[in-house]
């Protein structure tokens, strides 16, 4: 399974964003990948305010990214934010489309990054559901961001039957976060015995650093064993890799923690994911 990571730099104005949507897809279907991945918050980047520029699910946005998805002939995975009808009033969902041959799905992000003096769940509501999609007859698990620190989520997408585990980042800058950023993809790939494939924005300059996550780059592949195939520095790029998922299979039984989990943390982690 061939995959592409996108890691693009998004701007304020949604249209132009899309413009580079089209051109990594584009790109990426050119180089032979089946699936492509892209940051969160590809629509529109943090830093700004979100409620006037969220638009529905199946609004002009989104049925673009479906068009785009579709004239390439590939899967497309991208972070877009939709507003919500959760109380109170003018939050939106920080979201991903999943769209391209047989594909149609959306995922709303679980954990809210309420972290590093930033409080997400002011301005976004959370998602409640883990969401897979099968690209190539492969399962493939969905998660956003701050996601990656809870390892719990990954292994319920991992028993829901995800061999390969995307999360889709604009993660905050400062001191230690993209060690953070790569030595938790890589965590998350152990913890599971799964490929996960970890994109995130590009970084974006001191100054707009400094209005919240808006990216720090690196993104990468990390093989079921936690090793590093393929990464980025932190200007746009396209990533192109190879999945060898047989031996991630292999992984999965030799390692075989997914098969000597302990039952007794089970109800713990369904609280968790409630």
């Amino acid at each position: 399974m061939r995959i592409a990571l996108a890691q693009i730099r998004s701007g304020t104005d949604p249209t132009e964003n899309l413009g580079l949507v089209e051109e990594y897809t584009g790109r990426a279907a050119e180089a032979g990948a089946s699936l492509v991945l892209f940051p969160e918050a590809t629509m529109v980047r943090f830093g700004v305010p979100l409620g006037g520029l969220a638009e529905p699910f199946d609004g002009p946005w989104a049925t673009a990214v479906r068009q785009i998805a579709a004239r390439a002939g590939i899967v497309v995975v991208a972070g877009m934010f939709v507003p919500s009808r959760e109380e109170p009033a003018g939050r939106v969902t920080n979201s991903l489309i999943a769209t391209g041959p047989g594909v149609e799905a959306r995922y709303d992000k679980i954990h809210l990054y309420d972290a590093f003096g930033f409080t997400e769940s002011r301005t976004v509501a959370p998602g409640r559901e883990p969401v897979v999609i099968t690209v190539d007859g492969v399962t493939v698990g969905l998660t956003l961001c701050y996601d990656i620190r809870f390892p719990e989520l990954y292994v319920e997408l991992a028993e829901r039957g995800a061999e390969l585990i995307t999360a889709h980042a604009s993660w905050g800058s400062g001191p230690g976060k993209l060690d953070q950023w790569t030595l938790l993809a890589r965590a998350r790939a152990i913890d599971t015995s799964s490929v996960v494939a970890a994109v995130g924005q590009a970084y974006p300059g001191d100054e707009i650093a400094a209005l919240g996550p808006t990216g720090v780059g690196g993104s990468l592949v990390a093989s079921a064993l936690g090793e590093v195939l393929i990464s980025a520095g932190d200007e746009p790029e396209l990533l192109v890799c190879d999945i060898d998922l047989d031996a991630a299979r292999k992984a999965r039984e030799t390692v075989a923690v997914m098969h000597n989990r302990s039952g007794a943390a089970q109800p713990r982690r369904a609280q968790s994911l409630a």
